[in-house]
């Protein structure tokens, strides 16, 4: 009997093993489930495999239906994909001809051959490529002042067959695989979260329109807006936990660790209780508060608190902080900490 494993991408939680109706029935209820059994070479969309998807395998009735080609109006590609890696996470994408990805400059990891690249204003989405000059330039300064460069590199597969196209993580933390449609069509996340996606999504703005939420809520006044209907992969730090949220229903957050939200979700923030607490808690002033309905993604590492521990542990002024070592330099010559 077959045991399936299934892992959950936006929660990184894992499943299993269970036999083949079960594993069936959590893929449709999650079609975006990556899932693997023994003798697979990696982890696969559930609803990529044939003994997974509702019918009898081959029957044309059962068959997803082919993925839009260029003609596609409105909707992006149907990409498939795998997620490698734990720590340091990459996102390998499979394309069919015709079929293109989008990600952001300096994401590449590598690419087949007949995989090519292009370098386009904005987002390479059709609201941005298909009007005059004015609309891709209106699509990149959106970029620009989330955080992302003023281009985006598109590859498409120009070739026949398969061709396989991968983007890695900038930093330590956790790749998460979106299908849009399946969230609202919209997702508002952090600057600089988007790593990569499928041709037709496109990558707007969301301003914060309170004014303490934009100063004190971590993020700043302009967030990232990711809308559409095809996959999306943001990278947040360290783990990430997914919450749903009922209506009214609220946490209060680190103002950093908020990686996304559902747009039905309301972001603010909330002063922390008492003077001891805000001068000596560690935690600022104020707190991040998230109220439902939605979902909401959390991150365990924010690149800031990372970025803060590596520039307090570096060297100050040309010399070595000598952690750990009563001897200070004879100390390090032992212990193998030595700079030259």
């Amino acid at each position: 009997m077959s045991q399936w494993h299934l892992h959950d991408t936006a929660s990184n939680q894992r499943l299993g093993p269970m036999d083949t109706d079960a594993a069936r029935a959590a893929a449709a209820r999650n079609p975006s489930l990556l899932a693997w059994k023994e003798g697979m070479g990696d982890w696969l969309p559930a609803r990529n495999i044939a003994e997974l998807v509702d019918g009898v395998p081959g029957d044309a009735a059962a068959a997803p239906p082919p993925p839009p080609r260029n003609g596609g109006k409105g909707r992006a590609d149907e990409i498939d994909f795998r997620i490698h890696g734990q720590e340091m996470q990459f996102v390998e994408i499979e394309l069919d001809p015709g079929e293109s990805a989008i990600a952001e400059a300096g994401a590449l990891m590598f690419k087949d051959s007949a995989v090519q690249m292009d370098t386009v204003f904005g987002d390479g989405s059709a609201s941005g490529q298909g009007g005059g000059f004015m609309d891709k330039l209106l699509s990149a300064g959106k970029r620009v002042i989330t955080g992302e460069s003023l281009f985006t590199t598109m590859y498409t597969h120009a070739g026949s067959g398969k061709a396989k196209v991968a983007f890695a993580a900038p930093y330590p933390g956790t790749v998460m695989a979106m299908k849009l449609d399946e969230h609202g069509g919209r997702i508002i996340c952090q600057k600089d979260s988007f790593l990569a996606g499928a041709r037709g999504v496109q990558v707007g703005i969301h301003f914060q329109k309170k004014v303490l939420t934009g100063l004190f809520g971590g993020e700043g006044f302009i967030m990232q807006k990711l809308e559409g209907d095809g996959w999306v992969f943001i990278h947040a730090g360290g783990c990430v936990v997914e919450r749903e949220l009922a209506a009214g229903e609220r946490i209060d957050v680190d103002t950093g660790c908020v990686v996304g939200y559902h747009a039905t979700v309301n972001m603010d923030v909330q002063r922390v209780a008492g003077l001891k607490s805000m001068f000596f808690g560690g935690e600022g002033v104020f707190l991040a508060t998230l109220t439902g309905p939605g979902k909401v993604w959390l991150q365990s590492l924010p690149f800031s608190r990372l970025a803060g521990r590596m520039l307090a542990a570096a060297p100050q002024q040309g010399g070595s902080r000598g952690e750990g070592s009563v001897l200070g330099g004879i100390g390090r010559i032992l212990d193998g900490d030595n700079a030259f």
